[in-house]
């Protein structure tokens, strides 16, 4: 048992130094140029010699992130219980979500830009559009699978509706949620770069944006890096804290 926690603790971080080598073999014996396609070692220069605009952009970028992923979150709670709760307003609302999720983000931000202008606002505002459905769909999907024999059982003892969604339904639905933060983080990372990109002037987007109309791939894809390497994080903090705090639903946590 320990070798297999080991080798799991062990093997993404194996995998990604076997696939930055094959990287490098690849650039190196095609002999790819930098502006093309640039190699790991091209990237890191990168990051020692803009280390600073780099981590500027990068704190730039997060913070309008969080604020976008946080206003999600209430969001998506608020409107993932109301539609779970109740039969009418999941027949009347759920379609017109799935239709908003439909929609492009990248065909918004510019309308954004027209009410918001260049800035913030088109950052934070397309992190929310673009993540809060997750976290909606997985509220919703949690108090809507609350077992009809449960609730009965519940009633008949005396609980009221409201009682039975909050004190039963919303705990049941914490491993929905969870599992739905680790996705609209990801989404919300992308939301961020993709306005920052089309209607930014700071963050890592725009110095993407930047570096690539100067040809400065290696740069770019330090951004690149930059991006993943928060989105991980914060999708390793909630994988955490949801082991920590919905244990009871993981099989695994038994073994522990």
């Amino acid at each position: 048992m320990k070798l297999g926690k080991n080798f799991e603790r062990w093997a993404p971080w194996g995998l990604l130094a076997l696939l930055l080598l094959l990287w490098e073999l690849f650039v190196a014996g095609f002999d790819i140029p930098e502006f093309i396609f640039p190699s790991p070692l091209q990237i890191g220069r990168e990051f020692t010699e803009f280390g600073g605009p780099l981590l500027e952009a990068a704190w730039k970028t997060f913070w309008v992130t969080m604020l976008g992923f946080v206003l999600a979150i209430v969001v998506g709670v608020l409107l993932g219980f109301l539609v779970g709760s109740s039969r009418a307003a999941y027949a009347a609302l759920y379609p017109l979500l799935i239709g908003f999720n439909a929609v492009p983000k990248a065909a918004v931000v510019p309308i954004l830009v027209v009410w918001f202008g260049i800035g913030l606002g088109p950052g934070i505002l397309t992190a929310f559009l673009i993540s809060f459905f997750p976290i909606t769909v997985n509220i919703a999907t949690g108090l809507a699978t609350l077992e009809p024999e449960l609730e009965d059982v519940l009633r008949v003892l005396g609980a009221k509706r409201w009682d039975v969604l909050v004190k039963v339904g919303l705990p049941r639905s914490l491993p929905y949620f969870f599992g739905s933060l680790k996705i609209a983080i990801t989404l919300a990372f992308v939301g961020t770069v993709l306005a920052e990109m089309t209607a930014g002037d700071s963050g890592i987007g725009y110095l993407m944006q930047t570096a690539g109309s100067q040809q400065r791939m290696p740069l770019a894809f330090a951004g690149l890096v930059t991006i993943g390497a928060m989105a991980m994080v914060m999708y390793e903090l909630f994988s955490w804290v949801e082991k920590r705090t919905t244990g009871w639903a993981h099989r695994g946590s038994q073994n522990h």
